[in-house]
């Protein structure tokens, strides 16, 4: 059974934007060695993201998004969970992880999330951390 990974909104924008080991990630998910799960609400702030910081038209979000739905899993979240209270957008991240049953979350911030290392039995873990442990194909 391959490792089901919630992707955190910087590894998407990073693997959309650049190549590079949050590409490689992404892109473990589109070719099936890891399931990659996402919601509604991380895919919601990964195309403000992209319009705000890459200038990305509304067409080019869309596109991107619809590409991202074609191998990522939506699970629905209902925004209760709280557990991150120095900040409250982490919460989505964990929550989607946890209603996904994911086995680890992937993300690059070193503020709140990677600092956890793992919650309710998910790892937390950086992109270079995630690829040390599969098998980039």
């Amino acid at each position: 059974m391959p490792p089901v990974a919630v992707f955190d909104t910087n590894v998407l924008f990073s693997g959309v934007a650049w190549k590079g080991k949050p590409f490689q990630c992404v892109e473990l998910a589109r070719a099936g060695v890891v399931e990659g799960v996402t919601c509604r609400e991380l895919l919601d702030e990964l195309a403000g993201k992209l319009q705000s910081k890459l200038s990305f038209t509304a067409e080019q979000t869309l596109q991107t998004t619809a590409d991202l739905l074609t191998f990522l899993r939506v699970v629905t979240i209902t925004g209760q969970l709280k557990a991150v209270h120095a900040d409250p957008d982490d919460d989505k991240v964990l929550e989607c992880a946890v209603a996904a049953g994911a086995t680890h979350i992937v993300t690059g911030y070193r503020r709140h999330l990677l600092p956890l290392g793992s919650f309710q039995g998910i790892a937390i873990v950086s992109a270079a951390d995630f690829l040390a442990v599969r098998a980039v194909p």
